[in-house]
């Protein structure tokens, strides 16, 4: 029977509501314990929980990752397959965050506002073979034999530890896998200004992924094309040819804003026209930012304390 690690770094003297969510877990049939990494250095925390944790299997969660009641199941059905080193759900929005919260993530599950990566925040389809851009450490498990092999979470990364990671365990020939229904609900930013910063912050990690693992996709720059463009668009000859791509971009915003205006019926997400624009512009500029800035180089002297907050107990049922 597999044993469970539940992972969760937390700021110095930061709430644990996933924490919460855990406590009210029953019935569970697979052993688990939860480890909380506080510091200021998510991937340290990580990492030096995983070397701590005796579990077969390292569960990461965020401190605000709200995990559905039988995720610890889904999750070993899919480790059941001896290829697959890593198997993740996504993050969800739950109902009770504000109208201004569910634009954000209306604007993370289209093609348009996140290509590939959409299905982070999203439930869509049946469990399957993976990559990186469908998971998201929030809500991603990974044996721990593995991990530790691998040499864990590069420390220089924040965020994007885990896809270049997941790159990493993807050239060794293992699996991943995600699974829709092994969701967490997880709030999205509160405000215009941090949802802003947190598709500046996504940028800035890709570009320090790509600097350290020297590998990229061309998807994933199309935000800094894009900024680059716009930028320039004023010195290009006036003509229809450099404008076709700008035209081709606001018609695309337009059809998806309706898109999904029509499949919703809320008013406000009319504001995704302006919103699209502003998260590729701010994500372009973040991968600037980070290309610039150059390799990244891990936090020193930030201390964490890891605390066990519950042992290991007997099952409440077997497996067979």
């Amino acid at each position: 029977m597999l044993t469970f690690s539940l992972i969760i770094p937390v700021k110095p003297g930061g709430t644990t509501k996933a924490l919460y969510a855990l406590m009210q877990l029953k019935g569970q049939v697979y052993p688990y314990e939860i480890l909380i990494a506080e510091g200021t250095s998510p991937s340290r925390q990580r990492n030096l929980a995983a070397e701590q944790a005796r579990g077969d299997i390292l569960y990461f969660l965020d401190d605000d990752s709200c995990v559905v009641p039988d995720c610890m199941t889904q999750c070993a059905q899919a480790f059941g397959d001896l290829s697959v080193a890593v198997v993740g759900g996504p993050s969800l929005t739950p109902d009770s965050d504000s109208r201004l919260q569910h634009i954000f993530a209306y604007a993370l599950t289209t093609s348009f506002g996140s290509g590939a990566m959409r299905n982070r925040y999203r439930a869509a389809g049946r469990s399957r073979i993976t990559t990186e851009r469908e998971l998201i450490l929030c809500n991603m498990a990974i044996r721990r034999d593995l991990f530790l092999a691998a040499g864990g979470f590069d420390e220089r990364l924040y965020p994007n530890e885990e896809n270049e990671l997941l790159d990493r365990i993807i050239s060794l020939g293992h699996n991943l896998v995600h699974v829709p229904s092994m969701a967490v609900m997880r709030s999205q930013r509160t405000t215009l200004a941090a949802f802003v910063r947190q598709m500046f912050s996504y940028g800035r990690g890709r570009a320090q992924q790509t600097i350290i693992a020297r590998s990229c996709s061309f998807m994933s720059f199309m935000p800094l094309i894009l900024l680059i463009y716009v930028a320039l668009l004023p010195l290009l000859p006036a003509n229809m040819l450099w404008k076709l791509p700008l035209v081709s971009y606001i018609a695309l915003d337009i059809v998806f804003t309706i898109v999904t205006l029509l499949k919703t019926g809320r008013p406000e997400t009319l504001f995704l026209f302006g919103l699209y624009p502003l998260m590729h512009c701010a994500n372009g500029a973040g991968l600037l930012y980070g290309f610039v800035k150059g390799k990244p180089v891990a936090k020193t002297g930030s201390g964490v304390t890891i605390r066990r907050v519950r042992e290991f107990e007997q099952p409440t049922d077997t497996v067979p």
